[in-house]
C-alpha cells in the first residue's frame, strides 16, 4: 500500500509539472496565447503600476522551471520513492505547480481579480514547502540544487510577483491609496517586500536562493522605475536599500550558521541552498 502511495505521489509531481511547464509556454506569447505582460489589458506590464519590475525580472522563471522539471524526473526515480523528505515535499510542489499553471490561465482570460487569490495560494503553499526543506537537511549536492535551491527561488521571487499581481488588480480597480500619492505606497509596498526577504533569511539561517531571486526582483523593480516610462525614484532607492539589507542580512547569517560547524571540527555536511 505504502508503495503504491509513493508511486501515486511520483507521478503526480511529473504530471504536474508538465502541466506548469505547458502553461509557462503558452504564457510566454507561444502556441497562441498572450505573453504575461500583455495580458489582463497590461496590468502586469514593466510601466502598469510602481511595483511591476522590469521586462528582464522575468528570465528568472527559467532556472524556476528548469529546477521543478528537474525536481519532477529526480523523485520519480525508484530510490527516491520511499524517501520520507521527498513524501514530504512531493504534493506541496506538486500543488505549486498546479497553482502556477491556473495563474497564468486566470491572466490569460484576463481574469485579474482571480489571479490574486490564485498566487496568495501559491506563496503559501510555497511556504510550506520551504519549511519542509528546513526540516532537514539535503542528503547530496543534486538535492541541494534541484529541490533546496528550485523551492527557494520559487519562493523569493513569487513574495516579488504576489506584491506586483496585488498592487496590479488594486490599480486596475481605480485604488487611490486613501489619499496618499503613488511614491508613498510604492515605497511602503516595497519595504514591505524587503522585511519578508529578511524573514527569509532569518528563517532559513542564510539560505540563498530566496535571496537571490526576491533581490532580483527588486533590483528589476529598481531599474524599471529609473528607466522605464513609470519613474519613481522613491520606489527605486528603496528598492535598492531592500535589496543591500537582505543581501547583507542573509550573508552574515550563512556565515554565522556554518561557523559553528567548521570550529568544532565535525565532519562536513551538505549545506541548504
Amino acid at each position: 500500500m505504502a508503495e503504491t502511495r509513493d508511486t501515486v505521489r511520483q507521478a503526480v509531481v511529473l504530471v504536474s509539472a508538465i502541466i506548469a511547464v505547458v502553461g509557462a509556454f503558452i504564457g510566454s506569447g507561444a502556441a497562441g496565447g498572450i505573453p504575461i505582460q500583455d495580458a489582463a489589458g497590461g496590468a502586469l506590464a514593466a510601466d502598469a503600476t510602481p511595483i511591476a519590475p522590469g521586462g528582464p525580472a522575468f528570465a528568472i522563471w527559467t532556472p524556476i522551471y528548469a529546477g521543478l522539471l528537474g525536481y519532477a524526473v529526480w523523485q520519480s526515480a525508484p530510490k527516491q520513492r520511499a524517501d520520507d523528505r521527498q513524501r514530504r515535499l512531493g504534493y506541496p510542489i506538486a500543488v505549486s505547480l498546479i497553482l502556477n499553471a491556473a495563474w497564468i490561465l486566470s491572466i490569460q482570460f484576463g481574469f485579474l481579480i482571480a489571479s490574486v487569490p490564485i498566487i496568495a495560494a501559491l506563496l503559501v503553499v510555497l511556504v510550506w514547502a520551504f519549511s519542509i526543506t528546513l526540516a532537514s537537511r539535503p542528503k547530496n549536492l543534486v538535492e541541494t540544487i534541484i529541490a533546496d535551491g528550485t523551492v527557494g527561488l520559487y519562493l523569493g521571487w513569487v513574495c516579488v510577483a504576489t506584491a506586483a499581481n496585488i498592487t496590479a488588480l488594486l490599480v486596475a480597480s481605480g485604488f487611490r491609496g486613501f489619499g496618499l500619492g503613488m511614491d508613498a505606497w510604492a515605497v511602503v509596498v516595497v519595504a514591505v517586500a524587503g522585511f519578508v526577504g529578511v524573514i527569509l533569511a532569518v528563517r532559513g539561517k542564510g539560505r540563498l536562493a530566496p535571496a537571490v531571486s526576491l533581490s532580483w526582483g527588486l533590483a528589476w523593480l529598481a531599474v524599471a522605475r529609473l528607466t522605464g516610462d513609470l519613474l519613481s525614484m522613491p520606489a527605486a532607492i528603496t528598492a535598492i536599500i531592500a535589496v543591500v539589507v537582505v543581501i547583507a542580512v542573509t550573508v552574515v547569517l550563512r556565515i554565522r550558521s556554518t561557523r559553528p560547524r567548521a570550529a568544532s571540527g565535525r565532519s562536513p555536511k551538505v549545506v541548504a541552498a
